[in-house]
């Protein structure tokens, strides 16, 4: 069965447009992503969803270093002794 779907129209002024555009693109989401994303939320919470934030500095750019290990399909470790070595030495931070 095909899903149908509608437009929805919203207001906003040009700046706000823009500056949630940008904020939502460096979250990996287009506007129509968003607004698709906040109103699934409300009918399964039946409440206003949580706030999504950009990403600090640190998480962007361990979502970078992911990416490009992703895409040059390398990995940080040689083994899974030495993930789990590197687990150990780092979970006391």
């Amino acid at each position: 069965m095909a899903t149908t779907t509608s437009m929805l129209h919203v207001r906003v002024d040009d700046e706000t447009k823009v500056q949630a555009t940008e904020a939502l693109a460096l979250m990996g989401l287009s506007m129509s992503d968003a607004v698709r994303l906040f109103l699934h939320r409300v009918i399964v919470d039946q409440a206003f969803p949580l706030e999504l934030k950009v990403p600090n500095a640190e998480t962007r750019a361990a979502m970078a270093e992911s990416r490009s290990m992703m895409a040059s399909r390398r990995s940080r470790f040689t083994s899974a002794d030495a993930l789990f070595n590197d687990l150990e030495k780092n979970s006391s931070k």
